[in-house]
């Protein structure tokens, strides 16, 4: 009976922790500008007369958090297991100005007790194909 008790108290902590599209959504957002952060500041990704021109790269990042959640959002969709939630997020690469171009993303994550854990992730690196 304690046992019983002690897995039905697991299962309805899972259900209620269950993270919601919204919760996904904040983390995305926070990867995308860790990932961006990344591709366009600490490498030379981005041409020599933008570099010379943004003053604060990762801040500038950094302000678009919330721009690039509802853009990972965007392309969510999510799988309801009631204890848990499966996100796939999937986007083709978009040209940002010509010669640069973003690039496309497939992630594969799980949201159970109100965490993430990434699957898989795939990205293209941005050239015409």
């Amino acid at each position: 009976m304690l046992v019983g008790g002690i897995a039905a108290a697991g299962v309805l902590s899972l259900v209620v922790s269950n993270p919601s599209l919204e919760d996904y959504q904040d983390h995305a957002g926070d990867q995308l500008v860790r990932l961006g952060t990344k591709e366009l500041c600490d490498e030379p990704t981005l041409p020599i007369v933008l570099r010379l021109w943004i003053r604060n790269c990762p801040e500038l990042i950094a302000s678009q958090r919330d721009a690039l959640a509802a853009l990972a959002a965007q392309f969510t969709t999510r799988s309801n297991l009631v204890v848990a939630s499966l996100y796939s997020t999937q986007m083709e690469g978009k040209e940002l100005l010509p010669g640069l171009r973003l690039p496309g993303f497939e992630v594969l994550s799980l949201g159970v007790a109100g965490r993430f854990v990434v699957f898989s992730a795939d990205a293209s690196n941005g050239a015409e194909e």
